[in-house]
């Protein structure tokens, strides 16, 4: 997006090789291109009716796989001779198919390096979880990968039919909607039944009383905006498990996001925490 034409593979590796040492020995989570909907790049314009139903994430990459190889590729080169994990995030599958197709591209990425005599392992593979469909094949998705990562902001908007930025109805978008919720607990059910470890990305980590409902769900990895550390650290740290997951137990009886919102509002105040959601 700070380029004016694609980069490349040897632009992408020392980029990347920046972060996998700056990291080191920490795992590297790597999306591969996600482009579409509200991301454009200048020079690759995509002209829609409907950008946000269209040509977006890993259908672009899937269309023009010279564009996902080079960067899969200036992945794994990336994190030659170093001891920390490389895991590849595939966004915005809706369906197993591409799962496959992209699973296949990624080992096809590896062999070819390895046969140019680089010292790498293979990547760990996960998908984000944006769309409803990926909701209700979490568990099939599970069984092809590593790791799961929920976007929560995408997969709100698609669960909500609302578009965030849109002052019509941006007061429609509520992370804390019931079907949102259920959502987030089934996909994290579905992981932990194959296995696999599950995250979320996106705002709803990021607040305190996000944050807490998706650690009562099960959720293995939060992430979120670096200033909104401290106060989930503290909210988190500040409650039991089991108090956190008879919250959760009763938001899930609730049937609107107002009354959800004041009750983990209230709950929060009543344990102390008022000053970490800002009351």
């Amino acid at each position: 997006m700070t380029e004016d034409r694609f980069p490349t593979e040897e632009e992408q590796r020392l980029i990347y090789r920046e972060h996998m040492e700056a990291f080191n020995p920490h795992p590297v989570t790597m999306r591969t291109l996600d482009i579409g909907g509200d991301k454009s790049l200048s020079y690759f314009p995509i002209k829609e009716e409907n950008p946000f139903l269209g040509w977006r994430g890993i259908r672009v990459t899937l269309d023009h796989p010279e564009i996902f190889l080079a960067q899969v590729r200036a992945m794994i080169k990336s994190s030659a001779g170093l001891p920390n994990r490389l895991r590849i995030m595939l966004p915005m599958i809706s369906s197993v198919s591409e799962v496959d197709d992209a699973k296949t591209l990624v080992d096809r990425a590896y062999q070819e390096v390895i046969e140019e005599g680089q010292a790498v392992k293979m990547p760990e593979l996960g998908v984000m979880i944006e769309v409803p469909s990926a909701v209700y094949q979490a568990r099939e998705l599970a069984k092809r990968v590593d790791f799961l990562a929920v976007g929560s902001n995408d997969l709100t908007q698609y669960m909500l039919a609302v578009d965030r930025n849109n002052p019509r109805v941006a007061a429609l978008y509520r992370d804390l909607h019931p079907a949102v919720l259920s959502a987030l607990r089934e996909v994290a059910k579905a992981g932990h039944a194959e296995g696999v470890a599950v995250g979320i990305c996106g705002e709803l980590a990021g607040t305190p009383a996000g944050a807490v409902l998706c650690l009562a769900m099960g959720y293995d990895v939060l992430s979120m905006n670096s200033t909104n550390l401290p106060r989930v650290k503290w909210a988190i740290r500040s409650i039991s498990m089991m108090q956190a997951r008879r919250w959760l137990a009763t938001v899930l009886r609730m049937e609107r996001a107002e009354d959800i919102e004041k009750f983990m509002r209230e709950s929060m105040m009543d344990a102390g925490l008022g000053r970490a959601i800002g009351a």
